[in-house]
C-alpha cells in the first residue's frame, strides 16, 4: 500500500471501480478540509449510466455539494486502470491540473500510482488510500473477500507489469 497522504493540490482524483463509495467519500472529505477546491470523478459507463454520476449523486446524498464535484466520463473503450489513467492524464493536461491528490482504495493505491505517474510524468501526484470495507492491510488473509481482493489485485500487478 502507497499513501502520501493529503497535501494542498489542484483537484482529487477519483478512480473508477469502487462500489462502496468509500474512494467518492475519501475525496470529498479532503476538499471539505481544504486540501482541494475540486473533486473529479472518473468512472466508466455502466448500465444505470457512468459510474462518475451516481458517485456524485452519492456525495449529494451525503450533504456535500455539487459546486465541488465534476465528473470524466470514461469513453466505452477505457476499461482498465492503465487506460484510465491515460486518459485522465490527458483530461488533466488540457483542464491545466498539473498536481493532483490521486484517490483510490488502499489495495490499490501502489498500482494506480505507478501507472499515473509513469503514464504523466509532468503530473505531480499525492496518493491517498481510502479505507476498503473488504480489505484491510493487516487482517486481509482472515476474510474471504480481504483474500479474493489481494489475489486480484496482485494477478492485475503482474499482468500490468506485462504491459496488459
Amino acid at each position: 500500500m502507497e499513501d502520501d497522504g493529503p497535501g494542498k493540490a489542484q483537484a482529487a482524483v477519483v478512480l473508477g471501480g469502487d462500489p462502496s463509495g468509500s474512494r467518492m467519500l475519501k475525496a470529498v472529505q479532503l476538499a471539505q478540509a481544504g486540501y482541494v477546491p475540486l473533486v473529479l470523478v472518473s468512472g466508466p459507463k455502466t448500465l444505470m449510466g457512468h459510474e462518475s454520476d451516481y458517485e456524485i449523486q452519492y456525495a449529494e446524498s451525503k450533504g456535500y455539494p455539487a459546486s465541488m464535484l465534476r465528473g470524466v466520463d470514461l469513453p466505452p473503450n477505457i476499461n482498465s486502470t492503465r487506460a484510465e489513467t491515460a486518459y485522465l492524464g490527458k483530461y488533466l493536461r488540457e483542464h491545466g491540473i498539473n498536481n493532483i491528490l490521486l484517490v483510490t482504495s488502499n489495495f490499490h493505491t501502489a498500482r494506480a500510482a505507478r501507472l499515473m505517474r509513469g503514464q504523466n510524468r509532468w503530473l505531480h501526484v499525492r496518493v491517498v488510500a481510502a479505507p476498503d470495507p473488504d480489505f484491510t492491510p493487516d487482517g486481509w488473509w482472515r476474510t474471504r473477500n480481504g483474500q479474493k481482493t489481494f489475489v486480484l489485485e496482485w494477478m492485475k500487478t503482474i499482468a500490468t507489469a506485462f504491459g496488459v
